[in-house]
């Protein structure tokens, strides 16, 4: 009977070694082709980001328009504010990511933590006449103390319940901020910030750029925080959870300190895009505790992809570059004259804006950053056909 070696009689094919060869050769040459594709896909995944964030920081030098997207140049102070606003978004679309995209909670509160932050900062600057640095660490206190009493509330129930327990909370904080019993708040107005207050260097026109850059660092931090937390023993255990919190509970780690974990996160990193927007606008309003805020939010996630690297980013700079410019497209004469059947709708940014969601969201289901994935393994299943 012919000896037969386990390792180099083995048909060849992937992860098998050729017959006739040097095993232990064959291993090591394996094994290098595996640490190459490794480090080229290391390499690939940081060089993209790196990449984008060395375009977005010089985007202030950048003097060319895009026709229907910015009124004037790139680096104009309207148009840096307009992408200040796009990142700012980002950033708390990415936190709003952590709960809907990375753990599956779907959340119609999100927005209580973007204006607890926004108007504890204006009440601290405004009211006490302290730094924006010290306002920064007081919002970030208020966002991890109200998602922890927020979040052992309503993770005591799944689903649909936690989505209402969710409105409900925020619902009640808009309703105390605009009655105001406490005379801090502002009422139905809000509160404008008192610009002394914050460093001279992001007020006025001329400091359009330096606003700009405070958003994109705060979007940078937020999506390195994000990437860091989903590859670590956290993101794991959010996966898990999102896939089947049953079986994550028979293995022994609590779902319920992983989700209240996300609702932490998500709610810091929302009450500090609060602060970031305050000092953009000039103000905290009631708007931005109301449930079109999440909603709006829960819109940027979906149309960008739920739980990608870039899908909250590329959703945030869609829906505020269209919110932004709609309303322009309304008014213009080429909708006024259309017929009535057509102008009608037309003439109402809203319901632009909704058909544009609804024909993302049918023709791009897994949102604009998988796009490529999906053109792509849509080839792979078309077989090639050949010229008779």
């Amino acid at each position: 009977m012919r000896h037969v070696d386990p390792v180099v009689d083995r048909p060849e094919g992937p992860g098998r070694l050729a017959p006739g060869g040097d095993p232990a050769r064959q291993l090591v040459e394996r094994s290098t082709r595996r640490a190459s594709r490794g480090t080229r896909t290391v390499a690939h995944r940081l060089l993209v980001p790196v990449v984008v964030l060395v375009v977005l920081i010089l985007v202030p030098w950048m003097s060319f328009g895009v026709p229907g997207v910015f009124s004037g140049a790139v680096n104009t102070p309207g148009s840096l504010t307009m992408l200040a606003l796009c990142l700012v978004f980002a950033g708390i679309a990415l936190s709003y990511d952590v709960l809907f995209g990375h753990v599956g909670l779907l959340s119609f509160g999100h927005a209580m933590f973007v204006g607890a932050g926004g108007y504890s900062a204006a009440i601290v600057m405004n009211d006490h006449g302290f730094s924006l640095a010290v306002a920064v660490l007081v919002a970030g206190g208020v966002g991890v103390a109200l998602s922890l009493l927020v979040g052992v509330i309503a993770l005591r129930v799944t689903g649909i319940a936690f989505s209402m327990v969710m409105l409900a909370a925020a619902q009640a904080m808009l309703v105390l901020f605009i009655n105001d019993p406490m005379n801090v708040t502002g009422g139905d107005e809000g509160i404008v910030l008192d610009r002394s207050r914050i460093p001279a260097a992001l007020v006025g026109l001329v400091n359009a750029p330096n606003r700009y850059w405070l958003a994109l660092a705060f979007c940078t931090i937020v999506w390195m925080t994000v990437e860091y937390l989903r590859r670590a023993r956290i993101g794991h255990a959010w996966a898990a959870v999102r896939e089947n919190e049953g079986r994550v509970e028979a293995l022994g780690v609590s779902a319920f300190k992983a989700k209240l974990g996300a609702v932490v996160i998500g709610g810091l990193f929302g009450s500090l895009g609060g602060v970031i927007h305050l000092v953009i606008t000039g103000g905290a309003t009631p708007a931005t505790l109301g449930t079109s805020f999440t909603l709006s939010l829960l819109i940027m996630v979906v149309i960008g992809g739920a739980g990608s690297r870039f899908g909250a980013i590329m959703g945030a700079f869609v829906y505020v570059i269209l919110d932004q410019r709609l309303p322009q497209l309304a008014q213009s004469d080429a909708v006024a004259g259309l017929p009535e059947v057509l102008r009608v709708p037309l003439s109402q940014p809203i319901f632009i804006l909704g058909s544009v969601f609804v024909l993302l969201v049918y023709f791009a289901p897994g949102g604009f950053s998988r796009m490529g994935a999906r053109i792509s393994a849509r080839r792979r299943r078309v077989p090639a056909t050949s010229g008779i």
